[in-house]
């Protein structure tokens, strides 16, 4: 193999490959890059996967001599990274070692062998459905956080991801809260929402989420072609091509979950809400990071405490004339909710004291969004 490539074009695909690799070295080639390329072709295809999560991109690129290699996917975007905007020349001199040279700089890298690196599954083509990248992406930014950090229970480690013909949603939850997220519109072509009508269900994983998140970010296309397989699932982005296993289990029936006998309404300003929540829970309790919300006419008053810290409160002016009532919360999940909406003003919408909680932006010009939270009881 021989290629010249410029610096600037293989560092971009290089650092969205970081993501992929795996870091543990359990398997030794999952921590390399597959580099491959035709010979006269004028670009050069790169792929990375974990096992779980792949990666396929094209690279511009002036190939000499075609060929393929795998390169430890780390060291080599340290030196990309290293050097200027330049032409790199990638050549395999002999098996087993790889030439990286640009201008007066010279490097060898130990190589391992094409055939040890997985297959990767193909797309077939079919069922294909079109989604709005803006859309996608906003819906991943408001549910992944809610995503549990625990292993012993797989099957939410991931967002459930719904898709008709007219709409597609994200629901994710740790047991203590719940995002969803909703948008409108055209969802899918050639039946890819499912038979007559009826939504696909698939638990994405979280690192499949927040891969995407970085694509839809760097890419800047309209849509994303979506495809489901019979274990995988298919997300074509511009010239990138995200794969990944889907998660085996059943996800929690979250529409359950979802109240509808909150009669109780609060408006906040969400700045002055999130200023009040950082200041008072500094003085919570670092493990439950509980505030309290006292409610009553015409104020919200937030207060925490902490017996070996000391206590703290703050009062909000608001809008209610309903029953006195103090809810308990956990200042970061309410924080969580505030850190990813952009509207102005968010709503409390709330039954007593021990019910679920909803907070919802006041003003939906994208998605449509519901964060339901369990109020703390100390």
């Amino acid at each position: 193999m021989e290629l010249n490539i410029r610096q600037t074009e293989l560092l971009k695909e290089l650092q969205l490959l970081q993501g992929i690799v795996e870091r543990k070295n359990t398997i030794p080639i999952l921590a390399n890059v597959l580099i491959e390329a035709e010979a006269g072709a004028s670009e050069v295809r790169l792929a990375a996967t974990d096992l779980e999560v792949g990666l396929r991109s094209r690279c511009a690129a002036a190939v000499v001599e075609g060929g393929s290699v795998t390169l430890p996917a780390r060291k080599l975007y340290e030196i990309v990274r290293a050097l200027p905007d330049t032409e790199i020349r990638i050549a395999e001199p002999s098996a087993g070692t790889v030439k990286v040279t640009a201008e007066r700089f010279d490097s060898r890298i130990q190589t391992l062998p094409r055939e040890d690196f997985p297959s990767m599954p193909d797309a077939a083509g079919e069922d294909t459905a079109r989604l709005a990248s803006v859309r996608l992406a906003e819906m991943i930014a408001r549910t992944q956080f809610a995503i549990t950090g625990e292993d012993t229970r797989f099957f939410l480690n991931g967002a459930l991801f719904l898709l008709s013909s007219s709409s597609m949603s994200l629901v994710a939850t740790d047991g203590h809260r719940l995002a969803l997220a909703s948008a409108a519109g055209k969802g899918a072509e050639d039946g890819a929402g499912g038979d007559e009508g009826k939504p696909s269900r698939v638990i994405l994983p979280r690192k499949t989420l927040s891969e995407l998140a970085r694509l839809l970010g760097e890419d800047g296309a309209e849509e994303v072609a979506y495809e489901q397989g019979e274990n995988h699932l298919f997300f074509a982005v511009g010239a990138r091509q995200l794969i990944s296993r889907t998660i085996d289990a059943q996800f929690p029936a979250h529409e359950r979950v979802l109240p509808k006998g909150n009669d109780k309404r609060i408006e906040f300003d969400r700045d002055r809400l999130v200023g009040t929540l950082k200041r008072v829970a500094l003085l919570s309790n670092e493990r439950s990071r509980a505030v309290k919300f006292r409610i009553d006419a015409g104020g919200v008053e937030i207060s925490s405490s902490s017996p070996d810290v000391g206590e703290a409160s703050e009062v909000l002016a608001v809008e209610y004339e309903g029953p006195r009532t103090e809810i308990c919360f956990n200042a970061q999940y309410v924080l969580d909710f505030l850190g990813v909406v952009d509207s102005d003003s968010v709503v409390l919408d709330f039954k007593d004291e021990v019910s679920q909680a909803v907070l919802s932006p006041l003003s939906t010009e994208g998605c449509e969004y519901t964060y339901v939270i369990m109020p703390m009881r100390v």
